[in-house]
């Protein structure tokens, strides 16, 4: 069994508001990764909140089970990471990481990852567009002490650059999977692109 977690735990500063309630195409960021993040071998949701929790759980229906609220949020996205590997039940093999601000990926996706990682049980699984990495990333079970004693400066590619002969890379043609949506300009650019 996996767990599906979704980073939606920062400030939103250059945003100006939760990214996660951001609409497109019909739906928010979250609700499109939770939407998305639906597969059978996904058996725990959590969704990682900080200054916005308020706000965002009042819109989009989670269940209280599924949120983990970080009060060290301030200390970045590694906090969010840590919150969510500290709030699994014991028995996960592994979870798909997904930050609110790469909400552009598919359920198709998804299911790739998934089943390479079901199939190689790497320690970590990540989506290769063009040369470039990007998100959602899949953690085994075997690294997660290892995020726990991550340092807050390089965060979670400390752990991927430590087990750089084990990252298993899944090419895909989704561009969104390296679009990092965290500023106006970038929706307005990415509306702009979009038919």
């Amino acid at each position: 069994m996996l767990a599906a977690v979704i980073l939606s735990g920062g400030a939103s500063r250059r945003m100006g508001s939760p990214k996660a309630l951001i609409s497109y195409q019909g739906a928010s960021f979250l609700e499109h990764l939770l939407s998305v993040t639906r597969h059978p071998a996904i058996g725990v949701r959590r969704v990682v909140l900080g200054p916005d929790a308020v706000e965002i759980s009042q819109q989009v229906k989670l269940a209280a089970g599924e949120i983990v609220i970080n009060k060290d949020w301030e200390q970045g996205q590694l906090s969010s990471i840590q919150a969510a590997v500290r709030s699994l039940p014991a028995g996960t093999e592994g979870m798909l990481l997904c930050p609110v601000d790469h909400p552009l990926v598919s359920a198709r996706l998804v299911n790739s990852l998934i089943v390479t990682f079901l199939e190689t049980r790497a320690p970590i699984v990540l989506p290769m567009y063009e040369g470039r990495r990007g998100h959602p990333v899949i953690f085994s079970a075997s690294v997660y002490e290892e995020l726990l004693r991550a340092p807050l400066e390089t965060g979670a590619r400390a752990v991927v650059w430590a087990h750089k002969n084990g990252v298993q890379e899944v090419s895909t043609a989704e561009e969104g999977c390296v679009l990092n949506l965290n500023d106006p300009d970038a929706i307005v650019k990415l509306k702009n692109k979009r038919p």
